[in-house]
């Protein structure tokens, strides 16, 4: 299960375009849709590349607004700043936006939406808090928590406004309502969201640029007033009224990790290679308080050859997790810690994820594993046991059990309750091999709801936001699946918002 050593993300930048190309529907659409992207980056964006990154001579000495990081919450803070009539700028150290937005699956977790009313989804924000407190084990951040369920369905407006629809509903670990939005076809989240907000950004003219490595946050008279930022072999310091971090988690940073976690040395884990904890440091320096820094998410359905997470829409599409005995061992919907202590304490430390045809149809994300190679499949149930050196008769007894659990809406062996709308009937049926793997760091900066960051007194460290991964709090001592896309839509959005403000 573990590997000898705590790796990063080996996934090339192809197999991350690959997984976008996944989130995106079809391969064919997807090469058509990067097409219009790229021309309409070249129309739009000064001095943008043929990729539709701005070109670093185009770099200007000062901007309103500096976003550092150019995942979900960087490029939504940027729209929002734009759209306040300021002029905002992007920096990103990798040679690609998206970071680890771009390897969500799941969906986005939002309530009282108009996507769930016109299913007849009876949910409400109250729910939504409550279920993600008990998540948490009561730990959250209520302050963040409240803001973040009571704006969660205008940032389902919010980017369907922009043409970034998540109509398709599923449900999550530990949730009891159909509350993840996914993409139309059901295909995983991240790479279609990316694709959606940096379309936008372009057609709103934001410079943003790549390979752009921000070293430092400055500051003069007890205001943060730009960055120092490391692009085209040279430094430069930027100047700016307002600086907002977005730059994600530390999920990549082995040495982070382990100062934090000892007993995590030798997991794969799932984080982009970018996640290394740099805006957290930058926002020490400055003495930014953090918090909730030990709290480290593992996901239980993670690939250990490549590290890649294998989403938990595949669960509550009907999926179950068997024993290399064949037998069920845990309620496969229970919260994401519960489930990966479960499968620790089996022999193999190991579990497969077992599902049919209905399941991989109405998962896109599904070929995009098997393309890479993790999936086996028989035309029948025994005949996928022999596949995966597994009893036959053991595994047909169980999935027959879970069948009469699904249709008797019932399961009296381990309770669940959700993702119990289809059985596994549908030939042909399929397993990946998976185990416990780093997934999230739950904890981060310390930042009000207005995304102010907070010194070790508590008080807001003036002209600097932070939204995203690299903030705690929100999730407590453990997030629920597809929560992280909304918090980084909701505090994005209000990053930039509040640096506007803040700049007026």
């Amino acid at each position: 299960m573990k590997n000898k050593v705590l790796k990063t993300v080996t996934t090339s930048l192809a197999v991350m375009f690959l997984l976008a190309g996944c989130a995106g529907g079809k391969e064919t659409a997807k090469k058509d849709e990067t097409k219009k992207t790229e021309s309409s980056s070249s129309e739009v964006t000064t001095g943008a590349s043929e990729k539709g990154y701005t070109d670093p001579k185009e770099l200007k000495d000062e901007y309103d607004i500096v976003i550092v990081g150019a995942g979900g919450a960087g490029m939504a803070a940027a729209i929002e700043a734009k759209d306040e009539g300021k002029n905002p700028v992007i920096l990103e150290k990798m040679p690609v936006a998206g970071g680890n937005t771009l390897k969500s699956s799941s969906g986005m977790n939002a309530s009282e939406t108009k996507f769930q009313k016109d299913q007849g989804i009876k949910d409400s924000n109250d729910k939504f808090y409550e279920e993600t407190l008990k998540g948490g084990h009561g730990t959250n951040d209520k302050e963040l928590l409240r803001y973040y369920v009571d704006n969660s369905a205008d940032a389902i407006d919010w980017l369907d406004g922009m043409g970034i629809k998540l109509n398709n509903l599923t449900i999550t670990g530990g949730m009891s309502e159909k509350r993840t939005h996914r993409p139309e076809d059901g295909s995983a989240v991240g790479g279609y969201l990316v694709d959606g907000l940096l379309r936008n950004v372009h057609e709103k003219k934001i410079p943003i640029f790549v390979n752009a490595d921000v070293t430092e946050i400055t500051e003069k008279d007890n205001t943060v007033d730009g960055v120092k930022v490391k692009i085209d072999k040279k430094e430069k310091e930027i100047k700016s009224k307002a600086v907002v971090v977005t730059t994600g988690g530390y999920g990549a940073n082995p040495e982070m990790l382990e100062k934090e976690k000892p007993e995590l040395k030798g997991y794969v884990t799932t984080n982009s290679e970018g996640s290394t904890g740099d805006g957290i440091k930058m926002i020490e320096k400055l003495g930014g308080q953090t918090v909730d820094m030990n709290q480290i998410q593992i996901h239980p359905t993670v690939q250990q050859d490549k590290g890649i997470l294998i989403g938990e829409a595949v669960r509550g599409e009907g999926g179950i997790l068997v024993s290399q005995e064949g037998k069920r061992f845990v309620n496969e919907m229970d919260t994401r810690d519960n489930v990966s202590a479960a499968e620790n304490k089996l022999k193999e430390k190991s579990s497969y994820l077992i599902f049919d045809a209905g399941v991989k149809e109405r998962v896109k994300a599904i070929d995009f594993y098997e393309k890479q190679g993790f999936v086996k499949k028989s035309d029948t149930v025994e005949g996928l046991a022999k596949e995966i050196d597994m009893d036959a008769k053991t595994l047909k007894e169980t999935v027959d059990t879970w069948n009469k659990a699904v249709a008797d809406k019932k399961d009296s062996e381990f309770n669940r309750e959700t993702g119990m709308d289809n059985g596994l009937e549908k030939a042909d049926f399929y397993a990946i091999k998976i185990a416990p793997g780093i997934h999230y760091t739950m904890g981060g900066v310390k930042t009000n709801d207005k995304t102010e960051v907070l010194d070790k007194d508590g008080k807001a460290i003036k002209g600097l936001y932070a939204s995203g991964e690299l903030t705690g709090g929100l999730h407590g001592e453990n997030r629920i699946g597809g929560n992280s896309v909304g918090d980084i839509i909701v505090f994005g959005r209000q990053s930039g918002k509040q640096a506007s403000e803040f700049i007026k």
